[in-house]
């Protein structure tokens, strides 16, 4: 048994004798070490999608005016999928309409209108 009382390096280390390899290794021939790379940090990224309003289907970036979901069949160019619709704003849209449209999920021709994106993490595997 040892008089020491904690083993840690430093504390009563009056005794140089007893040292460990790792010890040897490192006071021994310094080698050259080369830089390492910087890694890209492995973190989940994001993407910008567009979302059916009622299934939540992905949808493409380009919706014209008959455009229809893939999934659910609700009409895509609708006041609910645009950008400018605001539950609290005057006619429930951001933009300068004279009157409101209705019904708001169903389709229409407003000019203002923009689809509706959002950004999401990317939390699925990569696939081949």
């Amino acid at each position: 048994m040892s008089d020491r009382k904690y083993r840690q390096r430093g504390y009563q280390d009056d005794d140089q004798s007893k040292r460990h390899p790792r010890d040897e290794q490192r006071q021994g021939a310094s080698k050259e070490r080369t830089p390492r790379e910087f890694r890209k940090a492995n973190f989940p990224g994001f993407r910008e999608v567009s979302r059916c309003m009622r299934c939540s289907q992905v949808i493409d970036s380009a919706v014209d005016n008959t455009q229809l979901c893939t999934k659910c069949g609700s009409p895509l160019h609708s006041c609910g999928q645009c950008t400018w619709f605001d539950t609290g704003a005057r006619f429930e849209c951001s933009q300068p309409i004279p009157e409101r449209i209705t019904p708001k999920d169903g389709q229409n021709d407003c000019t203002y209108f923009e689809l509706q994106r959002t950004v999401e993490r990317e939390t699925g595997s990569v696939g081949p």
